[in-house]
């Protein structure tokens, strides 16, 4: 089985690429879904974010979230430790993952792909890609928040176009062409790529 991996900058729509895949048949591992459950449910995670933010980073049992946000918000060390906790806990959960799976080949999606590291415990990786200021104005309508913390949050990612270098594929989410052919087109790819695999 091959072990893809699905990436793109806030606002490419590499969600909805991998919700198209979903409907080939195609198991998807979120990567940021994950997170947010490890964080709740993983003990080892659990104690690492308490060591380093203190009893108050839990309520309950529960990821205190409004305390970890403020603690990380703009503080670029302080996010850096967080990641440096999360991403290693989220790469041995989605090999766990991927191991259970018996489709021809499985996807992890993720925002981080390149930043974590998980590159390296994958076969290729698909960027999904579309113009900056399309990406923008999505962030924005999606999570309905302002121009100024979009762009903060594309700070704390690889540039767009360094990103897309480092991928082994890449689909283009414009509006201009349509994202079902190339997705459609793609998988037939790699279920032949998978087959040479075996």
């Amino acid at each position: 089985m091959l072990k893809i991996g699905i990436t793109g900058g806030i606002g490419s729509g590499k969600s909805t690429a991998a919700r198209i895949f979903e409907v080939l048949g195609i198991p998807v591992y979120y990567a940021d879904t994950a997170a947010k459950r490890l964080m709740n449910e993983d003990p080892a995670l659990k104690k690492e974010i308490e060591k380093l933010f203190g009893p108050e980073a839990y309520h309950n049992g529960l990821l205190n979230r409004e305390y970890l946000a403020a603690q990380v918000f703009d503080n670029k060390s302080k996010l850096e430790l967080l990641n440096s906790v999360i991403h290693p806990a989220t790469i041995r959960d989605s090999n766990d993952w991927m191991e259970k799976q018996t489709t021809s080949y499985a996807i992890k999606e993720a925002a981080l792909i390149f930043e974590s590291g998980s590159q390296d415990t994958l076969d290729f990786v698909i960027g999904v890609s579309a113009p900056q200021s399309m990406r923008i104005h999505r962030a924005m309508t999606r999570d309905s928040i302002s121009r100024p913390q979009v762009i903060s949050r594309m700070s704390k990612q690889i540039e767009e176009t360094i990103k897309m270098r480092l991928c082994d594929f890449i689909l283009i989410n414009d509006e201009q062409q349509l994202l079902l052919p190339q997705v459609l087109s793609l998988h037939n790819q790699l279920l032949e790529l998978s087959i040479k695999k075996l």
